[in-house]
């Protein structure tokens, strides 16, 4: 038997110490943790959708208050309520029409003569026989009233398995979905790059900024179709992660530029299209990404170039950015920017010398508002920023939109 609670323990540490990090990570592990929650979960012998959706959203309660920022944790905790919903409605869809074909037809007779029995039937089982009936009741009498009860007892234990074949069978169609959810968020940056073709060309400068799986795979496989093009590389500092993804488009044979983050305007010109993966993408089709890409954003939108962001449907946020309690932005580490062996001196923090005479601000993300964004492509097809919601209403409950935190005990 699988510790549920000892799972839910270790996730929850990691995501709040920091050990785990990224749409991509966060949200599969988010997927795994919750399967095993469904298939180890303790459910009544009625109403078990309900209690199901409780238990995966008192677990999702615990991950989203471990760590607000990663927005795919509840991303992937309404997903999997959703999945529940679905499949409550097709089995009740089922069953509703398993009726109709049952009573259906010209057997209207036949039903109403059922009906008949089936009262006669249940006048005779309920009625309690007399004294005089008991006394002089024949051994044939009472073999028939002891079958009776017998049948009962029968037809009961019949209808609890035939209970517990359903309930076995909607928590197997439930685990199946999330498994293809898993899937979908281990290879989503491989049906992203299927699209790369289409929209990358022969001769053109592609600018992309800071590192990202998906871009890198779309770049790759576009220079795998034979397509001959440059890419410049924004450094995206203070982590300077840029430089990593130019290191790993020069080994697969990409012709590529690193430039600082200072420079895009100044190089903006010369590029026929920027291409970006994100952190999440929320409901109005503004977008969260590293810090310094609203900047890249608008050199884009100054000099007419497209703006392309790479997306799995796993970031996609049913939230907006002016919800309360959506956290768009979060500081880092000072140490990220300034070493503070360099900088001891202006920092000085000992009681009582008033405050310090330098700060640092080391935010995290940027916000990228919808009319910034040309095209999301995503691993089901590319899309416009208006579109958003409409692909969100089919991924999402809006039952689930608000997941409630309990309040601190």
């Amino acid at each position: 038997m699988v510790d549920v609670q000892g799972l839910v323990n270790e996730l929850v540490s990691k995501l709040r110490r920091r050990k785990v990090e990224g749409s991509s990570a966060t949200a599969r592990l988010t997927a795994e943790l919750l399967r095993s929650v469904i298939s180890q979960s303790k459910l009544p012998t009625t109403n078990q959708p309900a209690a199901l959706i409780d238990a995966v959203r008192d677990v999702g309660e615990k991950l989203i208050a471990a760590n607000p920022i990663e927005l795919a944790v509840g991303n992937i905790v309404r997903r999997v309520l959703h999945i529940i919903r679905e499949e409550d409605h097709s089995n009740a869809r089922d069953a509703v029409e398993g009726f109709r074909l049952s009573v259906g037809g010209d057997n209207d007779y036949i039903v109403e003569q059922d009906h008949l029995n089936l009262s006669a039937a249940a006048q005779s089982s309920l009625c309690r026989p007399s004294l005089h009936a008991l006394l002089e009741r024949s051994p044939d009498s009472e073999t028939t009233y002891f079958t009776a009860t017998s049948e009962d007892d029968s037809e009961e234990k019949s209808k609890s398995l035939d209970q517990n074949a359903k309930s076995l069978k909607f928590r197997r169609k439930v685990i199946s979905a999330v498994n293809d959810l898993i899937e979908d968020i281990n290879t989503c940056h491989l049906m992203i790059a299927e699209l790369a073709v289409k929209h990358i060309h022969h001769n053109k400068v592609i600018l992309t900024f800071g590192r990202s799986r998906t871009v890198k795979e779309f770049l790759c496989a576009a220079k795998e179709k034979k397509r001959s093009f440059g890419v410049f590389v924004a450094e995206g500092a203070p982590k300077y992660q840029g430089h990593l993804l130019a290191k790993e488009l020069a080994a697969r044979g990409l012709q590529t530029t690193v430039i600082t983050d200072s420079a895009v305007f100044a190089m903006i010109s010369r590029v026929n299209m920027v291409i970006v993966g994100v952190h999440a993408v929320m409901a109005n089709g503004g977008v969260i990404g590293p810090v310094g890409l609203n900047m890249v954003a608008l050199a884009a939108r100054k000099h007419a170039v497209p703006f392309v962001v790479v997306t799995g449907t796993h970031k996609l946020c049913p939230l907006y950015p002016n919800n309360p309690g959506v956290p768009l932005n979060e500081m880092r580490s000072p140490s990220e920017v300034l070493s503070f062996e360099q900088f001891s001196d202006c920092m000085d923090y000992r009681i009582g010398t008033g405050a310090p005479q330098l700060l640092v601000v080391n935010p995290a993300f940027d916000y990228v508002p919808p009319e910034l964004v040309s095209l999301f492509i995503t691993d089901i097809g590319g899309y416009c920023p208006s579109y958003m919601y409409r692909l969100i209403a089919d991924y999402y409950s809006s039952d689930d939109v608000v997941i409630q935190q309990k309040p601190a005990s």
